[in-house]
């Protein structure tokens, strides 16, 4: 057993194994992606691959592809782990792939049909479908055509009857198809030549890549992140890891990481955006310890991003538009030096050339 480890050092593991002291990476070595980096709001996958030293101007799109995934939202990975990837993020169990789905699996109960085979039912119908680039309206529209009742609802939004939400995500890549980068509303399209692995590779395993990414962690931590049942979580904990004791909790990391949670506590400054992974952990008292900060980091609508500072969260930023000019309201938690201030604004001109506006500077408040 490793000796009992702070939490600084915890934030610090997981800045390093996220990559985000690094300044050059290569597309191809970017650990985010082994358990896919969200896709999400102006500044998702790309900017957190930015944030790891992947240059984005040499990255070919083709290299990457966008599918709905963990939590069934949109999530990035390398292409040519796409089948490895398909196996990983199949839910455990039929129990795992019900508490998935949340409320459509309640009439499917009710029908007496599996959680697992309405899943397998709704893929078959998307893959009859989806022979072509087409929007999500046009996909759900056709596919709940083809489906019985106990697979739709009524949208009072769309004031139409169609597929429950989470079992058309998450039946997307079981169809084989993939999401076009940067639409809205998304276009869904057939992945050529897509075969699904028959065995999940250990890169690829999602449980040992949130230990690895996201760790020391419990079977709740991993269950929490992935939408599934802790009972799944343990029944595929890894035999190779070893328990250490963090804030007095007992905790759990791959055995071969262990060591590097004694290492230097990292010195890097980045803005990540809401939906890093370093903010996608589920023990956010680990991440924020202060209630009032958390729920401004995390609010129900509209989160902000984080500043990190070296391997800590020191504080929140929000983008301010003026014109055709970009600039960024950074609150920080506590007086910094001026050094870190420097990088901050560095880091802000970074993201502002990121979204190709120009940089107006920085309202810095703490």
């Amino acid at each position: 057993m490793v000796a009992p480890i702070t939490r600084p050092q915890v934030l610090s593991f997981r800045a390093r194994a996220q990559q985000l002291d690094r300044n050059a990476i290569e597309l191809a070595q970017a650990a985010v992606l082994d358990i896919g980096a969200q896709d999400s709001g102006p500044d998702g996958a790309r900017w957190a691959l930015s944030n790891r030293g992947v240059d984005l101007t040499e990255m070919s799109c083709r290299e990457l592809v966008r599918v709905w995934t963990i939590r069934a939202a949109p999530h990035l990975y390398l292409r040519e782990s796409l089948p490895s990837v398909a196996a990983a993020v199949e839910p455990f169990s039929d129990a795992d792939a019900g508490k998935r789905m949340y409320n459509a699996a309640k009439p499917l109960k009710w029908a007496g049909i599996s959680n697992l085979a309405a899943l397998n039912a709704v893929a078959q119908a998307m893959r009859s479908v989806v022979t072509r680039p087409m929007t999500k309206g046009e996909v759900s529209t056709q596919v709940s055509a083809l489906m019985d009742p106990p697979y739709l609802r009524f949208c009072r939004t769309c004031n139409a009857t169609h597929l429950f939400e989470m079992p058309f995500r998450l039946a997307a890549l079981r169809a084989g198809l993939e999401l076009d980068a940067d639409t809205s509303p998304p276009v869904l399209r057939p992945v050529p030549g897509f075969k699904r692995a028959a065995t999940t590779s250990p890169r690829y395993d999602v449980v040992r890549a949130y230990l690895r990414l996201l760790g020391p962690a419990t079977a709740k931590n991993v269950a929490d992140y992935l939408d599934a049942p802790v009972k799944d979580v343990k029944a595929r904990w890894p035999g190779d890891i070893a328990q250490v004791t963090v804030e007095g909790e007992q905790r759990w990391v791959l055995a071969a990481d262990a060591d590097k949670l004694t290492a230097d506590i990292v010195t890097t400054t980045r803005l990540l955006s809401p939906f890093d992974l370093f903010l996608q952990a589920k023990d956010r008292p680990m991440l924020v310890d202060d209630p009032a900060r958390a729920k401004a980091l995390w609010p129900v609508l509209g989160r902000p991003g984080a500043v990190l500072v070296d391997g800590e969260i020191a504080g929140l930023w929000r983008p301010r538009m003026s014109g055709k000019r970009l600039g960024f309201r950074i609150q920080l938690w506590a007086k910094n030096s001026a050094s870190v201030r420097t990088a901050i604004a560095v880091q802000a001109e970074r993201l502002a050339a990121y979204r190709k506006v120009p940089f107006s500077g920085i309202d810095l408040d703490g």
